[in-house]
């Protein structure tokens, strides 16, 4: 990471909260569920798919956590209402991780089981570090049971490889990011291209296997990689998709629509957009210049 950026991630959380909330807007569909559905039907008629994520997380009051779970299930019965192309993301700390484990399980489990109802699917997003043998573990125990669940992999993640030799014989599902958490050296890969390598092989790894994979990715060369490896395992367009978040690099959402494939958007809503909205501007310095500068009335 150049100095400069060094900088602006050091500045950032010094950035009033109502000016992030205007970045915020960008990659946020709203804070109500109405908001998000709008912009999904928008996204289903360009030809889109999309995932629904409440924003969330650290839980540490079991009355959160049950009314996260509680318009988890309402999401569901209004997408099918709707008609929309969309299944939902999770973050397993809203929903009590870090309360107990088996509180949490069971909410997940209560959403798996509102789903399959309605013949959906849910995605267990992962966090940092912290959080990793638990998700895992959960997914392994649910996914059995409920057969809609999949899981997330993190290419920075110095573990990733290893974690997908665990994955069920059959029936998996994995979207596969780059990770944006602050990790030590020590569990996470620190270089851009050796992190990119890392994607690749993992990418290439989970189609061996015969996963289902999202490749999850704004970055070009990525998306290059990854069409050259269905080309090399001779992937039919329904074994893959493309995933991207909200309000990044339309152009390129649009490229690949234009090319056949399947495209999944991530669609955040809630009122806490706020820890959301700067992972997202730490992601990228350059937006968080911007800011910056507009804030000091450089602009």
């Amino acid at each position: 990471m150049s100095l400069f950026s060094r900088l602006v991630l050091i500045t950032l959380p010094l950035v009033p909260k109502f000016v992030v909330g205007r970045v915020a807007s960008r990659y946020v569909a709203g804070e109500r569920r109405e908001e998000a559905f709008e912009i999904i039907q928008r996204l289903n008629a360009s030809g889109a798919m999309a995932t629904l994520d409440l924003l969330g997380e650290e839980v540490t009051e079991r009355s959160k956590a049950a009314a996260a779970v509680d318009e988890y299930l309402r999401l569901f019965e209004e997408i099918e209402s709707r008609g929309l192309d969309c299944n939902v993301s999770i973050k397993l700390t809203l929903l009590g991780l870090e309360i107990d484990e088996a509180f949490c399980r069971d909410n997940v489990g209560r959403i798996a089981a509102a789903a399959a109802g309605q013949g959906n699917f849910v995605r267990l997003d992962m966090e940092d570090r912290t959080t990793t043998d638990a998700t895992l573990r959960i997914y392994h125990e649910l996914q059995p049971r409920h057969g809609n669940l999949g899981v997330v992999f993190q290419s920075y993640m110095r573990r990733t490889l290893g974690d997908i030799d665990g994955l069920p014989a059959e029936g998996a599902n994995a979207r596969l990011c780059k990770g944006i958490y602050i990790e030590p050296r020590t569990a996470a890969w620190k270089g851009f291209d050796t992190v990119r390598r890392n994607f690749v092989a993992a990418l290439d790894k989970l189609m061996r296997q015969g996963v289902y994979v999202g490749i999850a990715t704004h970055d070009e060369y990525l998306v290059c990689a990854a069409r050259e490896l269905i080309d090399r395992h001779r992937l039919a367009r329904d074994r893959y998709e493309f995933q991207m978040l909200l309000g990044v690099d339309e152009e390129l959402r649009g490229i690949l629509l234009a090319e056949g494939h399947k495209l999944r958007v991530y669609v955040p809503y809630g009122r806490d957009w706020y820890a959301y909205s700067m992972r997202r501007l730490r992601e990228n310095p350059e937006v968080a210049r911007h800011i910056i500068r507009g804030t000091l009335g450089l602009g």
